[in-house]
């Protein structure tokens, strides 16, 4: 019934949308695309805008690390009740809060805290530390729960206190799959970070806003440039540390 209702679904979707694809698949169309997409050529190479960019790749990298690094030591407080550690209200509440975090997108986040904090990186961190912290908190919970009790209760049953018994059993059984979790929203972090800049968070993403709303594609296209070689650079890195975790 589930994959049925999915189906229909799917079909309502592309018959109730005005899909245009014969528009789309156009000489005309594909003209106008070419046309502007020469105006990103030849990306712009002068030392000083590249200094530019090169600050701004750091502060967009810097904003990623921090607001996962954020998200995670919060996301790990909020995964002990969400867990069911402390009682099913502390449980449901929890879990609300997460849901609330993690239903707000980062865009949205970042537009309340630019009016608080103002322009700039720090909202921008802030914002992915806010949606993050939803994300990895329930995940974080779920592998809580589905670790076996056994190890912890062994240490409980011999008088370990329950911080103890958490620190040395539970943990380190949940801690890889954790580390995998938080380098992953990194990778995501990392894109959106860079599209926080197009509302005044800063790094290259208000680079691009910048120079696009003047019409300096050229400039435009070393940013979207330096995007791209984060971005590839950081899944590269992400995925051989998740690949050592693993071993």
């Amino acid at each position: 019934m589930l994959l049925a209702g999915l189906g229909i679904l799917i079909v309502a979707s592309f018959v109730s949308l005005p899909l245009k694809w014969s528009a789309f698949f156009t000489l005309e169309a594909a003209r106008t695309t070419g046309e502007f997409l020469s105006g990103f050529t030849p990306p712009e190479l002068a030392p000083a805008f590249l200094r530019k960019v090169a600050a701004a790749t750091a502060e967009t990298l810097s904003m990623s690390a921090l607001g996962t690094l954020i998200a995670a030591l919060l996301g790990l407080v909020l995964a002990l009740p969400a867990a069911g550690r402390f009682g099913k209200a502390a449980r449901s509440a929890t879990r609300l809060v997460l849901n609330v975090l993690r239903s707000i997108p980062e865009l949205v986040w970042a537009s309340m805290l630019l009016i608080a904090a103002g322009l700039g990186p720090f909202a921008g961190t802030m914002a992915l530390a806010a949606h993050t912290t939803g994300v990895l908190g329930r995940l974080f919970a779920d592998v809580l729960e589905n670790d076996s009790p056994l190890p912890e209760a062994t240490l409980r049953i011999n008088g370990a206190r329950p911080l103890a018994a958490f620190l040395y059993t539970s943990l380190p059984q949940a801690m890889p799959q954790m580390m995998s979790y938080v380098l992953y929203r990194w990778e995501n972090n990392i894109r959106a970070a860079a599209i926080l800049g197009v509302v005044g968070a800063g790094g290259l993403g208000q680079m691009l806003k910048y120079h696009l709303s003047l019409f300096q594609m050229q400039r435009a296209a070393s940013v979207i440039l330096a995007m791209l070689l984060l971005v590839a650079m950081v899944d590269a890195l992400s995925f051989s540390l998740r690949r050592a975790m693993m071993r």
